[in-house]
C-alpha cells in the first residue's frame, strides 16, 4: 500500500525526450580528489595524484541513471564560472536534461575536496557547497507543474530546510527517494520522514538521524523499525565491504556483492550508483533482492573509475558484473 500511496509501481523512464522522467533535485559540484601513491601519511607531504572532474550527490545519480537509460531532469544550482561551465557541459554528454539548472551570476560553483587513502577509500574530505543554498522552496515553485509529471523524485539533504519542507509537502502523494548525504546533513530530513518512500542512508548516517549505533543486524533491523514507524516504506543502509541492509515489504536482510573486489579506484560515487541502480529497478517493478544486486552491480562499475561517476556505467555493463549472481 505504501508503494500504491507514494507513486505508481513500474513507470518506466528510459528514453531522453518528452515521455516519462525521473526529476532529481540537490547538490552540484567540482570534486578535487587527491590519493597517495603509497600508504597516507598524516601532517605531511604525499606524492600521489589530483584530478578534478563532475560531483555532487544529486547530480551523480542523475548521470548514473542517465547512463542506464533513463530520461533524468536534473535541478540544481551552480556558479556562472568555469566550474559551472564544466558542470553543464558534462551533465549534457551524460545525457541529462539540464535545462532546470539554475546559474548563478558571479557565485563560485560548489566544490567537494577530498583525501582519499592508497586503496581508494576517502579519508577526509571538506564541502563547500554555499552555492546549492540558492535552491530556495521559491526557487523550486518555478518548477512545480513539471515536478508533478515526475515518475519519480530522488532529493538530496544538501537541500536547504524549507526546500525539503517544501518538497515533501508538496509531493507528498509522488514516490520520492531521499539521500541523507552526510552524517551532518542527515538530521535536516527527519521531520519530513513521513513523505519518504525510500531512504538510503550509510551507518554513519543512519546513526546521526535515529541516535542508535546500529553495529550488528538486529540493530539495523530495530532502526528499520524506527524508521518504517515513522513513515518511511523502504529502507537501505550501505554498509561498505559489507554489502547493504535493506528493509521493505516486510523483508529485511543484508546483500553483499557476489564477488569479493580486491582493488579499486575510487569509493565515493559508489553510493550513488547504488541508489541510481535502485531507482532503475523500481521503475521496472523488479523485486527486492533483485533491485539490490542490480544496485551493488552499478557501484561495482563505478568502483573502476578514479571520478566519482564512470563513463562506462550502461545497462549492458552493470549486467555484465553482475551475470551468474543468483538472485530471487
Amino acid at each position: 500500500m505504501r508503494q500504491t500511496e507514494k507513486g505508481v509501481l513500474g513507470s518506466r523512464a528510459h528514453l531522453p525526450g518528452d515521455g516519462p522522467f525521473v526529476a532529481v533535485i540537490g547538490g552540484a559540484n567540482v570534486d578535487i580528489h587527491g590519493r597517495p601513491t603509497d600508504s597516507l601519511r598524516l601532517q605531511d607531504s604525499n606524492p600521489g595524484t589530483v584530478q578534478i572532474s563532475s560531483g555532487g550527490v544529486a547530480r551523480n545519480i542523475a548521470e548514473n541513471l542517465a547512463r542506464l537509460g533513463a530520461n533524468c531532469r536534473l535541478i540544481t544550482a551552480v556558479g556562472d564560472d568555469e566550474y559551472g561551465r564544466l558542470l553543464i557541459d558534462d551533465g549534457r554528454d551524460a545525457g541529462i536534461d539540464m535545462q532546470h539548472v539554475l546559474r548563478i551570476g558571479g557565485a563560485r560553483t560548489s566544490t567537494y575536496l577530498s583525501i582519499l587513502d592508497d586503496r581508494g577509500d576517502m579519508h577526509v574530505a571538506i564541502n563547500d557547497m554555499a552555492t546549492v543554498g540558492a535552491l530556495s522552496a521559491d526557487q523550486l515553485r518555478r518548477h512545480e507543474s513539471m515536478l508533478k509529471q515526475a515518475s519519480l523524485m530522488i532529493l538530496d539533504t544538501n537541500l536547504p530546510a524549507d526546500s525539503l519542507a517544501w518538497l515533501t509537502q508538496t509531493f507528498s502523494e509522488q514516490a520520492l527517494f531521499v539521500d541523507t548525504v552526510s552524517a551532518v546533513k542527515a538530521t535536516k530530513i527527519t521531520p519530513y520522514l513521513q513523505s519518504v518512500h525510500t531512504l538510503k542512508m550509510t551507518r554513519a548516517e543512519a546513526e546521526a538521524l535515529s541516535g542508535m549505533n546500529p553495529k550488528t543486524e538486529a540493530q539495523l533491523r530495530e532502526l528499520a523499525g524506527w524508521a518504517h514507524e515513522r513513515g518511511v516504506a523502504r529502507l537501505f543502509i550501505t554498509l561498505g565491504d559489507g554489502g547493504v541492509f535493506f528493509s521493505a515489504n516486510n523483508r529485511h536482510g543484508i546483500e553483499k556483492p557476489r564477488r569479493r573486489r580486491q582493488t579499486m579506484k575510487n569509493s565515493g560515487g559508489a553510493g550513488d550508483a547504488f541508489l541510481a541502480g535502485i531507482a532503475y529497478a523500481w521503475l521496472e517493478n523488479w523485486p527486492e533482492a533483485r533491485s539490490v544486486q542490480f544496485a551493488l552491480a552499478a557501484a561495482d562499475v563505478t568502483l573502476d573509475n578514479s571520478a566519482t561517476t564512470s563513463p562506462t556505467l550502461s545497462l549492458d555493463a552493470v549486467n555484465r558484473v553482475a551475470e551468474g549472481w543468483h538472485v530471487d
